[in-house]
């Protein structure tokens, strides 16, 4: 393996380290500059579960948001936790209308001026409102480009007008959202086996639910083929459709009630082969994490050496 390579792969570089690897790996290969701009894709959830989900994703150069669902206040807390700018923020892209993915998104986009794309169904139906000048229709099944990041939008099963889930590519590599899932449909199969990394489902534990304090309605609509992925659920997409290039699993949007962290990483550990399986928490973001198109993954900082990224 090239020198460039491995030193490329050392964990918790921080994001000037790797820029001055990666030139380093050009000048070892005498690779034209173009080869490594925007060669990495950066990921991290803000938070995950029915208290707010907001998830960011982005390149070198710039990032968005799958959904708003922080207040703007928490968002920023949690992007200053991350060490990430504000300043990268380039869209917002909205998967439906519960007030978990949007409550943050009308300041958000009046504040740093972001495009929302989001579907005329969601926009309809939507309870908080969002800058007419600026909202992006959003279809489903298209894609929108963003700088270098190309943003992929697909239609799924959940209780909204018009649910969409995402997958967002940066050259050759792609990060999937793919939560608030009724059941798994051809469209989130066929997505998921083309993935890097994917913020994934995994809701409620089947025999907590059935036991658990909820109504019968309400454990009826989280299992119906319009509700939550179960970790079976999850499970079995996991194995079934995997792609030998996913690194990293991200459990997301856990029931507090239903599921636990622990319960939910229990269940795919004997499963995870070279797959690092993170659990998303409702509390607090997790890492930063980076994947290479060449294959390497790393966490981008570690927490105690956090950098502004511009």
């Amino acid at each position: 393996m090239l020198v460039g390579v491995e030193i490329i792969a050392q964990s918790y570089l921080t994001y000037d380290q790797i820029f001055i690897k990666r030139q380093f790996y050009l000048f070892k290969c005498k690779l034209p500059n173009s080869f490594c701009k925007n060669m990495s894709i950066y990921f991290a959830s803000l938070n995950s579960g029915s208290n707010g989900n907001c998830y960011y994703v982005g390149n070198d150069e710039e990032a968005v948001f799958i959904d708003a669902g922080l207040s703007c206040k928490e968002t920023e807390k949690r992007m200053k936790m991350l060490g990430v700018s504000m300043k990268k923020i380039k869209a917002i892209f909205i998967s439906h209308e519960h007030i978990d993915h949007v409550k943050g998104v009308e300041v958000l986009a009046k504040k740093y001026e972001l495009p929302v794309y989001i579907s005329p169904q969601t926009k309809e139906n939507c309870r908080t409102p969002i800058p007419t000048n600026l909202i992006q229709n959003l279809a489903a099944n298209s894609t929108t480009q963003i700088g270098n990041l190309v943003i992929k939008s697909f239609s799924k099963f959940h209780d909204a007008k018009d649910p969409c889930s995402f997958v967002i590519t940066s050259g050759s590599c792609q990060v999937g959202v793919f939560t608030d899932i009724g059941h798994v449909c051809e469209n989130v199969s066929s997505h998921f086996k083309d993935c890097n990394a994917v913020f994934l489902e995994a809701n409620y534990d089947e025999e907590m639910l059935e036991n658990g304090p909820y109504p019968f309605h309400l454990k009826k609509r989280i299992s119906s083929d319009v509700g939550h992925l179960s970790n079976k659920q999850a499970m079995e997409l996991f194995v079934q459709h995997r792609s030998p290039k996913l690194s990293h699993l991200l459990l997301s949007h856990l029931s507090k009630e239903n599921n636990s962290p622990e319960l939910a990483a229990h269940y795919f550990k004997n499963q995870s082969a070279n797959t690092e399986i993170i659990v998303a928490s409702r509390y607090k973001p997790t890492e930063i994490y980076s994947i290479h198109p060449l294959g390497i993954k790393n966490k981008m900082i570690s927490q105690s050496k956090q950098l502004q990224l511009f």
